[in-house]
């Protein structure tokens, strides 16, 4: 008895059935019957693809680069890409008979690669060490420009760069570098710090100094001012005395020497003991 095998295709694969070299039937996932003699069955991946890469760069100062990253892409026009590779599957084990889907990704490896040399080679290594997420972004509108992926019925989704290192001695290089550059830096701070400090007690010492200076010239106001007050006090009391001694002036001695008699005696009860000298007893005789 005759048996027709029957193929069953996998709804993430693009199928295409040709008997005797023609296409006969096209879609995704694809199910039917063949006759295993005058069949190819091609089988192209309908879904993204994701490919890893490692390329190693020359900056434009002539230094090495390792890039690692990956790339999404998926195969849009599936018939054009069966005309340049061959996706053929053996039908018992869904395996390719050709080494061609392989080749796709490599394909592909060179265009990016070629696109992120263009770009490496123009930047200095440090420029190009913090290049990361806008390589990505320029790669990727490089590749899309260029007619080769179209060619090919490729679409690249996306370019993921994950790390961009230079050769183990230059990354010491610029590790010692960086940390001298955190040295200086923390150097000048500690300097910046202490030098503010120093400013700030110069500042304190002159508030300070402004302060006792303001203190002694209020001092030296305030003395001025009271030995005025005195002398202004003691010029009142000589002109208020003077002014008091001359209404006595018009009177006569001997009328004087009564009143001031008069005077004690009025006050005769606060005195203690009096004594009149010959002195003063001669001088009031006299005056008689």
């Amino acid at each position: 008895m005759l048996t027709i095998p029957f193929f069953k295709g996998n709804p993430s694969k693009f199928i295409i059935k040709k008997v005797s070299g023609k296409v006969k039937k096209k879609g995704i996932g694809l199910s039917f019957r063949y006759f295993a003699y005058n069949t190819n069955i091609i089988s192209i991946p309908a879904t993204t693809v994701d490919a890893h890469f490692i390329f190693n760069e020359v900056s434009k100062d002539f230094q090495l680069l390792t890039l690692q990253g990956h790339f999404t892409y998926r195969i849009k026009d599936a018939l054009k890409m069966d005309s340049l590779l061959d996706f053929s599957i053996n039908p018992m084990n869904n395996l390719y008979i050709s080494e061609d889907p392989e080749k796709l990704e490599l394909r592909i490896k060179n265009v990016v690669q070629m696109a992120t040399r263009t770009e490496i080679k123009e930047l200095h290594l440090e420029e190009a060490l913090a290049f990361n997420t806008t390589l990505a972004t320029t790669v990727i509108n490089e590749v899309k420009s260029d007619s080769l992926l179209e060619e090919m019925g490729i679409e690249l989704l996306s370019i993921t760069f994950n790390s961009i290192k230079p050769t183990p001695e230059i990354s010491k290089a610029l590790e010692a570098e960086y940390r001298e550059q955190l040295q200086r830096q923390a150097d000048k701070s500690i300097y910046e710090r202490r030098a503010s400090a120093v400013e700030q007690e110069r500042k304190i010492r002159e508030n300070e100094l402004k302060t006792q200076i303001t203190l002694e010239l209020k001092k030296q106001e305030l003395i001025e001012l009271n030995g005025k007050n005195i002398i202004d006090e003691a010029d009142y009391k000589a002109k208020a005395k003077d002014l008091e001694l001359n209404s006595y002036k018009a009177i006569d001695p001997k009328t004087l020497l009564a009143l001031s008699f008069n005077e004690l005696a009025s006050k005769a009860n606060k005195i203690g003991n009096l004594t009149i000298t010959s002195e003063i007893l001669a001088s009031i005789l006299q005056h008689n």
